[in-house]
């Protein structure tokens, strides 16, 4: 006989710890049961809410009683139907069946007391007649009368789930929940809208190529009539905006609005991992928006705050993929609060077979371990291992066994290509930015400089950029475009300014790019005139280009315009500073009046190009 006192694990008590299972939300314990209608090869999945009017404070309103998950999967038979409501239990425990997206037999039963007081399974093989039924009862658990999964009976479905499913097949189950008081989201409507979009994301590879089609419909309570009060279909939502036919907004809900990072042919980096013995293939796959989604729009409204705009905000992050299923968006890759962070789109995907690797949860939200290499530091881990480069970590990782090193190599990968994405956002939306007060300003600064130029050359100075001014006019464009877009500039853009430089006969041409240097800017002559990059990534830039130039939600708030203008002050005062404490800190006399003679020099050059006219 067994002593209850002496149980390892109280089942009233395992049950109430099971029930804080960890799901973040209704949308991800339902996607454990459609994880089990793929699994089961269904082509049609359905989410069905039913309502039911009560009295709220002598209000009635509809709160939702019950919610069923149809499919027209393979089914299952008595014993298996069993098994899957056993907690920790389920068919592809063992590491030979890790293909699909199931994972340790925990879905069903927990993600469903995550949310409900009791769940009850139909599951049919030959005919919705031959239905066998089971349920699992949080309140006959804890009171002690439920011990063990009751044996599956023969039984009907009700009529109520009969009328409002439209998939009822050959074969196939329905789940249903009932007693939701643990769902946070009380109204069918609610449940639909909150889930819609996440279930879009997680099952895109499924929907973008029809393998599954997801219906999810509210109805009201009336047992007879059952009327249909909403019903939608999920559609694809792709953090990488490749896809069309998709969730966002138009216009590209019918076209993609991102495109592959750098091209086509090799947006896909595929690593192979070596685990276990055997060798895996994770596959990285990376894109940014069309410079067309990125302008402004018809309206003339920023793109960030159109409908696209404000759905690319939502999808900000790493998508995680295992097995085509997204477990996660993780947000730690990204700098989250950036609006540009929305241009860009990546995703990683792996096999089940590495889920011990990538730290993969029972609940299948997380990815934990891949998670934690966004914190890692690798300069700090070399240091902390006595080593000199990454190589020799690696070395030494490898030797010890420890499949972290797996891990580092991804992040690294990851990490280089959205530093690459992230300087190419930026200086794709500094050309923008310059572009337009172009359009607005002229070239001012620009003209006047090439005027100055100019008077020193009628003088006899000459450069090392004059000298290319002989060339024609396509090639001198040519070699201007390509220096550009060499810089990050996308070929429009670049072929653009290079037709304004040449065109109007500029010496100087301003692009922005982030620029591996220490240097504030760079001076390459091209095509005959000097082009002038400012390095985003300095300091400098942020503090006298960036805050006089980023556009503002009330660019006529007088308070915002004088603190824009303290802070370029400062940075000015700064940057002159730092030359000050620069010639201070040179070893010798002879370095110092160096130093000295070059800042008299370009002292010289500044005061030409920045004096007036008189009569201006």
């Amino acid at each position: 006989m067994v002593n209850i006192k002496n149980e390892i694990v109280p089942a009233r008590l395992a049950i109430k710890s099971m029930m804080d299972s960890g799901y973040k939300n209704a949308a991800y314990a339902l996607a454990e049961l459609m994880d089990n209608s793929i699994q089961a090869k269904a082509k049609q999945v359905e989410l069905l809410c039913i309502e039911k009017r009560v009295a709220i404070n002598r209000t009635n309103r509809d709160r939702v009683e019950s919610i069923g998950v149809l499919d027209n999967g393979q089914g299952m038979t008595s014993e298996v139907l069993q098994l899957a409501l056993q907690f920790g239990n389920g068919t592809r425990l063992e590491e030979k069946n890790h293909t699909g997206m199931g994972k340790f037999g925990m879905g069903l039963p927990s993600a469903s007391i995550s949310q409900a007081r009791k769940v009850e399974v139909w599951s049919w093989l030959d005919s919705i007649e031959s239905a066998m039924y089971t349920y699992l009862d949080v309140h006959e658990i804890v009171s002690g009368e439920m011990t063990q999964i009751p044996n599956p009976i023969k039984k009907a479905i009700p009529e109520e789930w009969l009328k409002v499913g439209k998939n009822f097949d050959k074969s196939g189950t329905l789940v249903v929940w009932t007693g939701l008081d643990r769902c946070i989201w009380k109204t069918g409507d609610a449940i639909i809208s909150n889930s819609e979009f996440l279930i879009g994301r997680m099952y895109r590879k499924f929907l973008n190529n029809d393998k599954v089609k997801i219906r999810m419909a509210t109805f009201d309570g009336d047992a007879k009539a059952r009327t249909q009060k909403s019903e939608k279909f999920a559609k694809p939502n792709d953090p990488l905006y490749l896809m069309s036919n998709t969730s966002t907004p138009s216009p590209y809900d019918l076209e993609p609005m991102f495109e592959p990072f750098p091209a086509k042919e090799n947006y896909e980096t595929v690593i192979p991992i070596k685990f276990n013995g055997n060798t895996y293939n994770v596959s990285i796959r990376t894109s940014m928006a069309k410079l067309s989604a990125r302008g402004e729009s018809s309206s003339g409204g920023l793109a960030g705050n159109q409908l696209y705009g404000q759905h690319a905000a939502k999808n900000i992050g790493v998508s995680v993929l295992r097995a085509g299923r997204e477990l996660e968006l993780d947000l730690s890759w990204a700098n989250w609060g950036e609006r540009k962070e929305r241009w860009w789109g990546l995703e990683i995907e792996f096999p089940p077979s590495l889920d011990e690797l990538f730290g993969v949860t029972n609940n299948k939200q997380y990815a934990s371990h891949f998670a934690e290499m966004s914190k890692v530091d690798i300069e700090e881990v070399i240091k902390s291992k006595g080593k000199l480069t990454y190589h020799e970590l690696e070395d030494d990782l490898e030797d010890e066994g420890d499949p972290t090193i797996r891990l580092l190599k991804l992040a690294a990968i990851i990490r280089n290509k959205i530093s690459e994405m992230q300087k190419l956002v930026h200086a794709q939306n500094a050309g923008q930015r310059r572009e337009k007060k172009t359009r607005e300003l002229g070239f001012g600064a620009e003209k006047e400089a090439t005027d100055k130029t100019r008077e020193r050359q009628k003088e006899g100075f000459k450069g090392e950029s004059d000298a290319g001014e002989n060339g024609t006019p396509k090639s001198r464009k040519d070699e201007i475009a390509q220096a550009l877009i060499d810089n990050g500039l996308l070929s429009s853009q670049a072929e653009n300014f290079a037709n304004q430089a040449v065109d109007n006969a500029l010496k100087y041409l301003f692009v922005e790019a982030g620029l591996e240097t220490h240097a504030f800017f760079s001076v390459q002559p091209k095509g005959g005139a000097i082009m002038l990059t400012l390095n985003t990534n300095h300091a400098a830039y942020r503090r006298l280009v960036d805050v006089l130039e980023k556009e503002s939600a009330d660019e006529s708030d007088p308070e915002v315009l004088k603190e824009r203008l303290h802070n370029a002050l400062d940075g000015l005062k700064l940057l002159l500073m730092a030359w000050a404490r620069y010639e201070d800190e040179q070893a010798s006399p002879g370095a110092r009046e160096r130093a000295k003679d070059a800042r008299q020099d370009w002292g010289r050059m500044a005061r030409r190009f920045l004096e007036q006219d008189e009569d201006l």
